[in-house]
């Protein structure tokens, strides 16, 4: 049964030249026993054969076939072909014109041809025997299958449409969607970008600093270069703990171990972070203003890490004698950061061009972070010399 229905599937005209064949069988035996001359019966044959035609061609050429059909009628009133079974062809070709989705005259057309085709038949051939009323009655009777015809097929035909409107959505919105995936996998890597460069370059730049302290008092202070290599030591775990954390994120399929990742880095940790910069040589003052309480996470993140870039470029780029001072102020509806420090302001031209970092990750990724959350940043550098990052990171992002 399902090969049968996939056969009449893949050759829809083979099945109407079928049906046109057993069309014409059944109209021919009709014309053979009806009693009426030769040339009235071979009028017949020919007005049986165009309309078998109408059927094994209907789907090919459908409007075509519809005015062939109703020329063909019209040739029937005219040579007084009477009503016969081949006729069945006009309520077939008016199904499939309403059923096709082609020009709607062709529809209106077919609608109103059906319509009129009883009574144009009783007009042309009327029964003696009946009365006015009852003709009627005939008439309507014999209009109602090819009303019927044309309602099914336009019904059909707003129905696969509808459908075809279906799909047509969801194919819009599985590219949407897949759109979406896309910005949101491009969003991620932006962000483990950035991630990364915070954790190395203040990471490493610590350790740096460290290692030339080191190698500076190895023989004269060998506590001291004792207490750098701890420094060095702590500051590369702490590294690869976040490192491990980041790249974490772009493992798939594996369940991270127990522990295996630190938490995202919040504002308590600034003054763990500004207590190792200091370890590093950095003069750091830093000063709490304002009722501490818990903040947004995106909020807390963004405040640690500009602090982190600040403190960082900081060290790079302010010069040996360089010191910094970290303000924290809470706000009724935000939090407020301000990172100063009293080096060489010019170099840090450098560090807004992107040209000292390589690849520009330094105020581009802190405006970045900041607009995430809907907060604003000022950055610049200060009067008299030196460089001053001001940031305010509201509760709740702009909408």
């Amino acid at each position: 049964m399902q090969r049968l229905y996939d056969f009449l599937r893949r050759h829809p005209t083979g099945v109407d030249c079928s049906w046109a064949v057993v069309l014409f069988g059944f109209a021919m035996l009709w014309a053979v026993q009806d009693p009426v001359g030769t040339a009235a019966r071979l009028t017949a044959v020919g007005v049986v054969l165009v309309l078998s035609v109408v059927v094994a061609l209907r789907r090919r050429m459908p409007e075509k076939m519809l005015v062939l059909a109703a020329l063909t009628g019209v040739a029937q009133l005219v040579l007084d072909v009477e009503v016969n079974p081949a006729d069945f062809a006009m309520m077939v070709i008016i199904y499939t014109v309403a059923a096709h989705d082609g020009p709607r005259w062709a529809s209106r057309l077919a609608l109103a041809g059906g319509l009129s085709a009883a009574t144009l038949a009783q007009i042309r051939w009327p029964a003696e025997e009946q009365s006015g009323l009852g003709r009627i009655f005939v008439t309507v009777i014999m209009s109602l299958p090819f009303a019927l015809a044309w309602v099914l097929g336009d019904s059909i035909r707003t129905r696969r449409a509808y459908f075809a409107q279906l799909e047509e959505r969801a194919t819009r919105l599985e590219k949407e969607r897949e759109a979406q995936a896309k910005v949101a996998v491009a969003a991620e890597r932006a962000r483990i970008a950035r991630e990364l460069h915070d954790v190395v370059a203040h990471n490493v730049s610590v350790m740096v600093v460290q290692a030339d302290g080191a190698a500076y008092v190895l023989d004269a202070a060998p506590d001291q270069a004792k207490q750098a290599l701890e420094t060095i030591s702590s500051t590369g775990r702490q590294a690869l703990a976040e490192m491990r954390r980041l790249l974490g994120v772009l493992r798939t399929g594996d369940a991270p171990e127990s522990g295996e990742y630190v938490p995202q880095p919040d504002v308590e940790q600034i003054e763990e972070l500004v207590e190792q910069v200091r370890g590093s040589g950095l003069t750091v003052d830093f000063r709490i203003e304002g009722t501490p309480r818990p903040l947004p996470s995106g909020v807390e993140l963004t405040a640690y890490r500009i602090v982190q870039e600040a403190l960082t470029n900081t060290r790079k780029h302010g010069g040996p004698e360089a010191g910094a001072s970290v303000r924290l102020v809470y706000f009724d509806d935000g939090l407020g950061l301000l990172v100063e420090d009293d080096g060489r302001g010019s170099s840090h031209e450098l560090y807004e061009d992107g040209g000292a970092d390589g690849r520009g990750h330094g105020l581009i990724g802190m405006r970045e972070r900041v607009g995430m959350v809907g907060g604003t940043l000022d950055a610049g550098p200060r009067p008299g010399g030196g460089f001053r990052i001001s940031a305010l990171l509201p509760l709740k992002p702009a909408h």
